[in-house]
């Protein structure tokens, strides 16, 4: 007799008006696979953001590392993790001080990032912060340009930092992503309803894992539209699909849930 696969009614995603505390909660808890506001920003926000990233330094990963070819601004900690699984703490700091001058330099106005964040606050019924090393507020807010795809993977700044690394203790952690030019088709973002598990490692392919590690899972495909802001739960495997014509580019940071309630965010 075949196996009969049950799915969890709650892992959706769903399109709404306006991010509420109630959509941050649920994504938290793991009772929502993503939520999305269409036209978060709209087409003169996108446009102007767009003009601007010629004023931004952006750069390719190394090849060695991320084999899909993805154009970056800002740095992501977990890109700078000595082998120990400890931060590079001078190298991250030079990083995060050059990419606030570059940013301020470019001069985007208005803001995605200042505008994300402050309705994500809005929603929330408290101000987003920056997360704190000993004091020192991380940089929040990189640029991505993903059109090769990228590989299926995992975000956990609790196991890439198995030692700590905040100054705050993190319970859940979300991204968030705004699209400020997307392709006419393809591009997908997907969330499947897996977190890492020992035995993925036997599918381990560079930065990520291989389609096996989730071929047996429940998903969601969501496919960006210019100008749309998404929040999931990057401790739920998810990738980018290829899109082979056009530029996907989008704006993006982390939040944090922490014990004490607080959203902080990081990239």
């Amino acid at each position: 007799m075949p196996a009969v696969t049950t799915l969890d009614p709650l892992f959706t995603a769903l399109d709404t008006e306006a991010f509420t505390d109630r959509h941050l909660a649920n994504l938290a808890a793991g009772t929502l696979a993503a939520a999305r506001v269409p036209s978060f920003l709209d087409t003169p926000t996108c446009r102007a953001a767009l003009n601007a990233l010629d004023r931004l330094p952006t750069a390719d990963y190394d090849p060695t590392r991320v084999p899909t070819p993805i154009v970056r601004f800002g740095p992501a900690l977990n890109d700078y993790r000595d082998p120990d699984g400890r931060l590079d703490a001078g190298r991250y700091w030079r990083a995060a001080e050059a990419a606030r001058a570059a940013w301020h330099r470019a001069g985007l106005r208005p803001d995605p990032v200042s505008v994300a964040m402050a309705r994500l606050g809005s929603a929330w019924g408290a101000a987003l912060v920056p997360a704190t090393i000993d004091g020192r507020a991380v940089f929040g807010g990189t640029l991505r340009e993903i059109n090769a795809g990228a590989l299926i993977h995992y975000d956990d700044i609790n196991r890439e930092f198995p030692t700590g690394l905040f100054d705050q203790d993190i319970v859940a952690q979300l991204a968030f992503n705004v699209w400020v030019t997307v392709p006419a088709e393809d591009g997908a973002t997907t969330v499947w309803r897996h977190r890492w598990q020992p035995d993925d490692e036997q599918h381990r392919d560079a930065y990520g894992y291989r389609p096996a590690a989730v071929g047996h899972c429940q998903q969601v495909s969501l496919t960006p539209e210019l100008g749309d802001g998404l929040l999931f739960n990057p401790a739920n495997f998810h990738a980018v699909e290829p899109n082979p014509g056009g530029r996907r580019i989008a704006f993006a940071f982390f939040l944090g849930l922490t014990t004490t309630g607080q959203l902080i965010t990081w990239s």
